[in-house]
């Protein structure tokens, strides 16, 4: 009995230590005859913290039976589009301009994307570019007496810092949960191509995608965008995007229009005890080179395969898909400092990323009249630099208009284009009709979009 009430009494101390250092920070209330709490913090941060609802139509194509073929005649396939509706969390995160961030997964094929603040406004966002990759997506809405939220830094959180998830889950409305850090650099779970989550027990629930993890200081350290539950459920395992890579997305988004990924150059695996042992490593963390790409980022700073990268721009990294995620989250030219272990020795290379890969955007982001189409800087067969139609979906507004698989958009009205960049802003500009410059092969025609 002694054991337990002295238990007891240990976990009250360490509770009321808890909420007496909590109550010195700026955010708590500090009456006497107040209970410590969030609310002042929340009551900033909150107004920032918004909901998404969506409309659109999700076109599926059904291979038509042989028999049906034989007695009607008709296509191979058969193309169904099905309205959607959807719902979300947003964070705005710049107030002047109107920047919201948001998952991809919230608004992909959205037609119709509206954004409710708390206090009942309502404006309807336009969508400026997203990275499917890593679930990132960036809309626009007016910019009237909007609240932002500042940005933290998340590569300084730590496994049990307090942090507080805020979203519309469900549906019911905006939603405040609390919890902690339970883990970072969570990698290796299908949800997107790049991982590096953070790992919360915060409560976060279907809806609750798109919206803010922040810190106690109403800092964005994250945006929550998956969960391990039965049903869509909260168990108490919640993964957020961390705000460096997402403002790394997002800036490159503003700047270029589509995410420009880096590239190092290297392929590589986890360290692990059979890698050490085999290799005869000191370390259990980091990310081991076992081949560096000729001519690459890696290869021009000096990697070697064999090194152990362990850190980025000072920062530890434990495996070799956070590396690979942290990369990714770059834009191609930028400039890192990264820690290697070389047969013992630590040493600091300085690398500039390349381009991982070329420009990729769904048509439909830029005008409702290419939706269908997907985008992607390239060439004529005479070698200048355009935009490419790379796929294109049978009976889409974009082969109305008369475009084919493998068109180079080179001109808008006469003004030439030659990144996918240039071209949405040429056609912002354009009103009314807009003629389309289209090399085709060797032949140069002119589509009109009315």
């Amino acid at each position: 009995m002694n054991k337990v009430v002295n238990r007891l009494a240990v976990a009250c101390c360490v509770v009321a230590i808890s909420w007496s250092s909590q109550a010195a920070l700026p955010f708590f209330s500090t009456d006497k005859d107040e209970i410590p709490s969030l609310a002042p913090m929340l009551d900033k941060t909150t107004p920032a913290i918004v909901s998404i609802s969506v409309e659109g139509t999700q076109v599926s194509t059904q291979k038509v039976p042989e028999m049906f073929k034989h007695f009607f005649g008709g296509p191979n396939e058969q193309v169904q589009e099905r309205p959607f509706k959807g719902l979300g969390s947003g964070v705005i995160i710049d107030a002047k301009k109107g920047y919201v961030v948001t998952n991809n997964h919230v608004v992909d094929n959205a037609d119709e994307i509206t954004v409710k603040l708390t206090d009942g406004r309502e404006f309807k966002a336009r969508k400026l570019g997203a990275d499917a990759q890593s679930d990132i997506a960036l809309l626009k809405i007016e910019p009237e007496n909007l609240t932002a939220v500042p940005l933290a830094d998340s590569d300084d959180l730590r496994v049990g810092d307090f942090v507080v998830a805020i979203g519309n889950p469900f549906g019911i409305g905006q939603t405040v949960t609390s919890g902690i850090v339970s883990a970072l650099g969570r990698s290796g779970l299908n949800i997107g191509g790049y991982e590096d989550f953070i790992q919360t027990d915060a409560a976060i629930n279907r809806g609750n995608s798109g919206g803010a993890l922040v810190s106690l200081r109403g800092e964005l350290v994250g945006i929550n965008t998956a969960i391990f539950g039965p049903n869509g459920g909260n168990v108490g395992i919640g993964f957020s995007i961390p705000s460096n890579m997402m403002k790394s997305l997002v800036d490159q988004i503003i700047e270029f229009g589509e995410v420009r990924r880096g590239l190092l150059g290297i392929t590589g695996q986890d360290i692990d005890s059979g890698l050490a042992e085999a290799m005869n490593l000191d370390v259990n963390k980091g990310a081991f080179v076992s081949e560096v790409t000729p001519d690459s980022a890696a290869e021009k700073g000096g990697i070697q395969a064999g090194d152990i990268i362990t850190e980025i721009n000072g920062k530890t990294i434990v495996s070799f898909q956070e590396l690979r995620a942290k990369i990714a989250s770059k834009g191609a030219g930028s400039k890192l400092e990264l820690t290697i272990l070389r047969k013992g020795k630590r040493k600091v290379i300085d690398v500039v990323l390349g381009d991982a890969t070329q420009a990729v955007v769904a048509a439909k982001e830029i005008h409702p009249a290419l939706e269908g189409a997907v985008l992607t800087n390239g060439k004529t067969k005479q070698g200048d630099n355009g935009v490419v139609i790379s796929e294109l979906e049978n009976r889409s507004p974009a082969a109305r208009i008369g475009l084919q698989d493998g068109d180079v958009i080179i001109g808008v009205n006469r003004k030439p284009v030659d990144t996918v960049m240039k071209l949405r802003n040429e056609l912002d500009e354009s009103k009314g009709v807009i003629a389309l410059n289209i090399k085709r092969g060797l032949a140069s025609i002119y589509l009109v979009i009315r």
